[in-house]
């Protein structure tokens, strides 16, 4: 693939031709109260089952796994209801949720999830944005509605017997072991020359590890108050859904790609109060990769996150890199942002393999604490960078009231030479600490209002990339 090279006239065409679903930016909060008021959590029957009934032993897969199955489907040919997870540690397999059904874990009560790949069916799935057909997450619902975990348990992964598959030396992988490299670049091609996802068969043999909850398809979808740890990869990770609520939920991870939420395709959410201690970022918002998100073309849109706590992990609030099929209508406020662990507060990533829209991105109130790097990234150069023919897009954002005690740096912006970033507002944020000069190319709109670095105004872009005094 060529570098990208678009004319002035064909960039200002692709910028013009995008529609925006923003309202004018003076009233653009009022927006997310809408998002607000339209997103609902389901409501379940009062009726439960409860998995022991159906013949649930701690410590036997076997007996466990067709409990949870037998448990779910007698809740569905019910009418619907709530299945109980009671006090104690209860080794499953896969489970697959269904429509009007309620998993709820009580106080002392953890799913531990079996580390034998045989226990995950076959399943049509997605896999860093791009379908295949591969092992089920640890807990799937696909083309389901009305449906929810809730509780005050735990779901645990077990991920490091999966990490090593990562190829990572610190996850435990050696030379000679098994890892999931050729089988992702394997994946990566066929979603490039379009082959049909149902020939594109991994599981056994492939090594590519399965997500921890993911909700497919669905309609009306609720996780509140639950831990979800160590997942093999991907948390929690809501794809081609709409009306979504995740409240008051808690990741805790540090492997590879152990990110928190990856809301990827979806149209109407609610995050709020919820923590992330994680090994990559901790809300990572996504919309296909490359060819097979272009070939869906679903983007992400209409998502509200709020009153949350991130920790460890790459980036706090995340867009990229799998946003080929777009992003906006994105808002973030009250979020506390805080560890010598966590590289950025707000990161953006995308480049000219991905291409895609990302638009309209409004963040208020953002508590600082300690970022390892900047306080906010927004990098085209992001792995293939200009090594390819689709122009990524990033407009209109604006950062209000960010306020940080210790970024190394204030932000890295580099677009392209051909797909400059767009319009992006930084207004009434102090940042402190900061010990490195900005970096600032390829960028055509950013602008200060009240911005303050190290206790001093900084009225003009180009001051930031002097050195900090």
């Amino acid at each position: 693939m060529t570098p990208l090279t678009l004319s002035r006239r064909s960039l200002l065409a692709t910028t013009l031709a995008v529609p925006s679903l923003a309202v004018a930016a003076p009233d653009a909060w009022a927006a997310a109260t809408v998002i607000r008021r339209k997103i609902r959590p389901p409501v379940f029957a009062g009726r439960q089952w409860d998995i022991t009934q159906a013949g649930a032993i701690q410590g036997d897969v076997d007996a466990t796994s067709a409990a949870i199955s037998k448990a779910i489907q007698d809740c569905v040919a019910g009418g619907g209801g709530r299945v109980v997870v009671p006090p104690g540690r209860w080794l499953t397999g896969a489970i697959r949720l269904r429509s009007g059904v309620e998993l709820h874990l009580m106080q002392g009560a953890t799913l531990v999830f079996s580390t034998d790949p045989a226990r995950y069916p076959m399943v049509a799935t997605r896999w860093e944005g791009v379908e295949l057909i591969n092992y089920a997450p640890l807990v799937f619902a696909d083309g389901e509605h009305d449906v929810a975990i809730t509780g005050s348990g735990t779901l645990d992964g077990q991920g490091p017997a999966w990490w090593s598959w990562s190829s990572g030396a610190q996850f435990g992988w050696r030379p000679g072991m098994p890892d999931q490299r050729k089988a992702r670049q394997a994946l990566f091609d066929m979603a490039e020359r379009g082959v049909p996802v149902a020939e594109r068969v991994f599981g056994d043999g492939h090594y590519l590890r399965p997500m921890m909850v993911q909700f497919q398809n669905c309609t009306n979808v609720l996780v509140e108050g639950v831990t979800l740890r160590d997942a093999p990869c991907w948390t929690l990770h809501p794809v081609l859904c709409r009306n979504v609520t995740v409240r008051d939920v808690t990741v805790i991870g540090h492997g590879p790609n152990t990110d928190g939420c990856d809301p990827e395709s979806v149209d109407g959410m609610l995050i709020e109060r919820c923590t992330f201690d994680c090994g990559d970022d901790c809300i990572a918002i996504k919309s296909g990769r490359n060819a097979d998100g272009r070939r869906l073309a679903r983007p992400t849109r209409n998502i509200l996150i709020q009153d949350c706590v991130m920790k460890d992990g790459h980036g706090g609030v995340v867009i990229g890199s799998e946003v080929s099929g777009g992003v906006d209508n994105i808002f973030v406020q009250r979020c506390h942002m805080d560890s010598e662990d966590l590289w950025y507060a707000l990161r953006f990533k995308n480049n000219a393999m991905r291409g895609g829209v990302i638009q309209d991105i409004h963040c208020r109130d953002i508590d600082v604490g300690r970022v390892a790097r900047a306080a906010i990234i927004c990098d085209f150069n992001y792995e293939e960078g200009a090594r390819g023919g689709f122009r990524p897009v990033l407009n209109r954002v604006r950062i209000e009231r960010m306020r940080a005690k210790a970024a190394a740096q204030v932000v890295d912006l580099q677009g392209l030479p051909d797909a400059p970033l767009g319009d992006i507002v930084l207004s009434d944020c102090r940042f402190d600490g900061v010990t490195k000069a900005s970096v600032v190319t390829h960028t055509a709109g950013l602008r200060l209002e009240r911005v303050a670095v190290n206790g001093r105004r900084v009225p003009s872009p180009a001051l930031l990339s002097a050195p900090p005094t």
